[in-house]
């Protein structure tokens, strides 16, 4: 008996019957999405995978390439509540999370209510995230991890399905606050959003300087995403995908036997166990997306970098020969490939 039978016997009929259903949902809300995003594409499947995965994502892209825009419409396709909090270096935790106000009942007396911040939304876009000081990053990075906010002491939580993009301006980077490296781990993705090609271009100028950008019909509803976010934990895993993924973390660690010789001086610090987690997992949403019932290497490999790329630190020595971590990332993959092949 084959391994693909095996791992299919695994899963439910109800859950291959919901991994159909998901696969045509998702080429619908990528034909939507086309109405007003040209092209995109890469862009659009891991963010798809990373809500569909309960994670987070940052991106990042220089100004201008619609990510607010993407972002906005994709809450609309998906009939969830949505906020954009503008980072900027006033800003403070309350502004994000809310606050008590002072408010006087019909009986005359006065006691305090708690009014909802921005958080307080399915898809929450946090935009420029740099620009805040480290204060009010904290308190939306406890709201991402914890999916609650603390406020004057107590708790408040946050709707399912709760789901953070934040983004990052590559350039002008005076007056910012970069995320450390700890609170960069509490996203799952990090999302390069490149210039579009030309072809692309053209169709942008034609398409947005017209008339009105057309409405986008909704495709899905909070509970439904929850379901297939349910769903994808479900999704069997064979053994040698796990040992793939746990080989793959491990060599980016220059620290440890298993690093390659000409990883360790170009490489500060490696990724931790989380990224072990998030390879599984976004692997998991990947395959159901593309409707397949199982995680298979190829679906490892198609996460491998927006998972790894923020977790693997290059050094100086890297950044004087022109390394970066992807290109790191890139060269781990393609050895550690050929080795299982061989």
């Amino acid at each position: 008996m084959s391994s693909t039978t095996e791992f299919n016997q695994e899963l439910q009929s109800d859950d291959v019957a919901a991994i159909d259903e998901l696969r045509e949902i998702y080429a619908k809300l990528r034909a939507e999405l086309a109405k007003v995003i040209v092209g995109q594409d890469a862009v659009i499947e891991q963010i798809a995978i990373c809500l569909f995965a309960r994670g987070h994502s940052l991106l990042m892209g220089v100004p201008g390439l619609a990510k607010t825009l993407l972002v906005r419409r994709l809450a609309e396709t998906m009939s969830l509540s949505f906020s954009r909090i503008q980072f900027t270096p006033d800003l403070m935790p309350m502004d994000i999370t809310g606050t008590d106000i002072l408010q006087e009942s019909q009986d005359g007396r006065r006691e305090f209510e708690f009014v909802k911040g921005p958080v307080f939304a399915n898809i929450v876009l946090a935009d420029e995230i740099n620009r805040a000081p480290s204060k009010t990053q904290a308190a939306m990075l406890e709201a991402m991890q914890e999916h609650r906010v603390t406020v004057v002491g107590r708790p408040y939580e946050l709707s399912p399905p709760f789901f953070v993009l934040a983004t990052q301006n590559p350039v002008e980077q005076e007056g910012t606050y970069p995320l450390p490296e700890a609170q960069l781990d509490r996203f799952m993705f990090l999302i390069s959003v490149d210039y579009p090609s030309r072809d692309e271009e053209i169709e942008i100028a034609r398409t947005t300087t017209g008339g009105e950008l057309p409405e986008l019909s909704s495709i899905l509803d909070a509970e439904s995403v929850l379901k297939f976010q349910s769903l994808v934990r479900r999704v069997p895993v064979p053994q040698h995908i796990y040992e793939f993924a746990v080989d793959l973390v491990r060599r980016t660690r220059p620290n440890v036997d298993e690093s390659p010789d000409w990883l360790k001086p170009l490489v500060a610090w490696g990724a931790g166990p989380r990224a072990v987690q998030y390879l599984i997992l976004g692997a998991k949403s990947h395959a159901a997306l593309n409707g397949s019932y199982m995680a298979r290497l190829e679906d490892i490999l198609a996460v491998a970098e927006p998972v790894l790329s923020h977790r693997v630190l290059t050094n100086f020595n890297a950044e004087s020969e022109g390394i970066r971590s992807n290109d790191v990332i890139r060269r781990l993959v393609d050895e550690l490939n050929a080795e299982n092949a061989s």
